[in-house]
């Protein structure tokens, strides 16, 4: 009986390198001093950083609505909300004058 095949194994990722010209004044120094309070090289500080700002998939403003209203909609509430109209909402409010 022949022996099933093995699945290759997967290379290592290779390491990306950027180049970061036209800083600002003082970054590369406040950034020197951050990693030295966090005991990391400069270059480990920017990994961190940039992993950081980029860990999470943003959110759109429809997921954002989604989860709102899923909270929410746990409250029993949402379909019995009755929103005053435009006309409602400002029919004693004066116009405006742009004469002046």
């Amino acid at each position: 009986m022949a022996k099933p095949k093995l699945a290759p194994k997967p290379k290592p990722a290779a390491h990306s390198s950027i180049t970061v010209r036209g800083l600002p004044p003082g970054v590369k120094q406040r950034l020197r001093e951050r990693a030295a309070r966090h005991g990391r090289s400069l270059e480990a500080e920017a990994r961190e950083i940039l992993q950081g700002a980029t860990a999470h998939k943003e959110e759109s403003a429809l997921d954002v609505f989604n989860r709102i209203r899923a909270r929410f909609h746990a409250l029993d509430g949402d379909e019995d909300l009755q929103l005053p109209t435009r006309r409602e909402m400002w029919k004693d409010r004066p116009l405006p004058n742009f004469d002046d």
